[in-house]
């Protein structure tokens, strides 16, 4: 589709400022060009779309989602029908996409299908930057089974969040099967969470050895290893061997702050889904014995929040939400507000993602020769973040890779 949107007030991510009067032509799923408004002439036939009364910003980009967690009891999903789950998953991806988020990183089950599926017609879903099943030791965050279990009730090609592996031999095969599937990264378990049954919340996970195979693997491929961590124990030992980001991270430390920092690692706090879990987590399907869990790591994140903003270091914006909890996605939004100033929010669920993926150009910002990946708001989010968490209210354009799903 070719149109122009006309007229806009689009946001420059990396400095704050609104660009005006711009004229943004749209060809092929991207940006064509950007011009002072009728600057250039405008084909008959293309479908002009004024933009005057709205500020537009760059698609969102959560960096930290389950596309196909339609439960948050993961040995259930484990035996669940894939085709059953397929279904389910793409009612999440439509109700992300039509929060703004036009590009997701998965951190756990999603394969090269699911991500070709939305790759296919961008009015599914978003974009999906895909891992395919995270890797767990036996026992680890990955590892479903209850105590009385010593099988896997699954297959490798059934749903559910990981495989279990151990020894560097496993490690190293594990990670260079989902590499010839097409991983954007690799995923590792690398201390105790929540939903996992055997595991503990301040244990660490898988070797030194084990963790340098499963990075050397990524980097051989151009890829990059995120990985599972919240204590400052299991942190540092992921950083100090070259895991690039670090999911949750509740309970770190001032010593992990500055490994980040000196490391170019990137945060992704996820408190949004501490909060729904606490409310939620049994009703929608929690096993009953892992809440106790929760409450382990719900306070610290916002005082981790809190010092790694002080401290200086990267973050990104995730999620992490669990069946039919996805509905609070853009809370997150909020509830980081109380620490972090609302440019710096949009950054990071923006053009620190882009930067993150080695992606710049292509998403979080707008750009000509990128994808015309473009959300349009009645209200200004930099005077209000809450604008982002309303989208029945405030979002009035989603536009994905050059089609416009959504126009009021």
């Amino acid at each position: 589709m070719q149109l122009v949107l006309k007229n806009t007030r689009f946001l420059d991510v990396r400095t704050g400022n609104y660009n005006k009067g711009k004229d943004i032509f749209i060809s092929k799923g991207k940006i064509h060009k950007i011009v002072p408004t009728d600057s250039a002439p405008i084909a008959q036939g293309v479908k002009v779309i004024d933009c005057g009364a709205l500020y537009v910003l760059p698609g969102l980009i959560d960096s930290h989602v389950h596309t196909t967690a339609i439960t948050p009891n993961f040995a259930e999903l484990e035996v669940t029908s894939s085709f059953y789950v397929a279904v389910k998953s793409a009612e999440i991806l439509q109700g992300m996409l039509h929060r703004g988020f036009t590009t997701v990183r998965d951190a756990g089950g999603a394969d090269y299908g699911l991500a070709q599926a939305m790759a296919e017609d961008p009015n599914l879903g978003p974009e999906i930057l895909f891992g395919g099943k995270a890797i767990s030791q036996t026992g680890g965050h990955g590892d479903v089974r209850t105590r009385g279990r010593t099988q896997f009730e699954g297959c490798f090609c059934c749903a559910g969040l990981g495989t279990v592996v151990d020894g560097v031999s496993e490690v190293r095969r594990a990670a260079r099967d989902e590499i010839r599937k097409g991983a954007h990264h690799l995923k590792i378990m690398a201390s105790g969470g929540v939903a996992s049954p055997t595991d503990r919340i301040d244990s660490t996970q898988f070797s030194l050895e084990e963790i340098r195979a499963l990075v050397e693997e990524a980097e051989a491929a151009n890829i990059y290893c995120m990985a599972h961590a919240y204590t400052a124990r299991a942190i540092k030992r992921l950083l100090e061997n070259g895991v690039k980001t670090i999911e949750h991270g509740n309970l770190l430390d001032e010593e992990c702050c500055d490994l980040f920092v000196e490391k170019g690692a990137y945060l992704v706090p996820t408190l949004v889904t501490y909060q729904a879990l606490a409310k939620e987590g049994v009703q929608s399907g929690l096993p009953a014995e892992m809440e106790s869990k929760i409450f382990e790591v719900l306070e610290a994140g916002m005082e981790a929040l809190k010092l790694a903003h002080d401290k200086g270091v990267k973050m990104l914006y995730g999620s992490d939400l669990l069946g039919l909890m996805h509905r609070h996605q853009l809370e997150e939004f909020n509830i980081r507000s109380a620490v972090i100033g609302n440019l710096e929010l949009i950054q990071q669920a923006t053009i620190n993602a882009a930067e993150c993926f080695n992606r710049v150009g292509e998403i979080g910002e707008i750009i000509e020769g990128g994808f015309a990946n473009i959300v349009a708001y009645r209200k200004d989010p930099l005077q209000d973040i809450s604008v982002l968490t309303k989208p029945e209210d405030n979002l009035n354009i989603i536009m994905n890779r050059g089609v416009l799903v959504k126009n009021d």
